[in-house]
C-alpha cells in the first residue's frame, strides 16, 4: 500500500507545472529518499507511516491542481508535518526528507 501511494505521488509530480524544472527534479529525488526511508519502518509503526504517505499524497494532489485552493494546500502540508512528529526520534531521516518536501512545495507556491 505504501509503495502504491509513493507511485501515485511520483505520477502527480510528473504532472506538476513549475517555472523551474529543477524543482520537479528535486521533488522526484526527495520522493526516492522518502521511499527508501519508508522501507526502514518497522511493522509496529506502519499505521503512522500510512498517515505520512496519505498526507503527502494530499499535499502533492493540491500541488498538481489547476485551480489552487490555499486553505487546502495549507491543511495538507500541516497534516503532513503533524503526521511525521511521531517519527522524529525513531526515524530522523524520514522527518528530514518530509520537511525538505514541505519546504520545496512551499518554495514552488504550494
Amino acid at each position: 500500500m505504501l509503495k502504491d501511494t509513493i507511485k501515485r505521488l511520483e505520477d502527480i509530480t510528473r504532472k506538476i507545472e513549475t517555472q523551474n524544472p529543477q524543482n520537479k527534479d528535486e521533488l522526484i529525488r526527495l520522493l526516492e529518499q522518502l521511499k527508501a526511508e519508508i522501507g526502514t519502518i518497522s511493522q509496529d509503526k506502519i499505521d503512522e507511516a500510512k498517515s505520512v504517505t496519505h498526507f503527502a499524497e494530499a499535499a502533492f494532489h493540491e500541488a498538481g491542481r489547476d485551480k489552487k485552493v490555499s486553505e487546502l494546500q495549507d491543511l495538507s502540508i500541516d497534516g503532513l508535518e503533524y503526521s511525521v512528529k511521531s517519527f522524529e526520534v525513531s526515524h530522523p531521516k524520514l522527518v528530514q526528507v518530509v520537511n525538505e518536501i514541505c519546504v520545496l512545495l512551499a518554495r514552488i507556491g504550494i
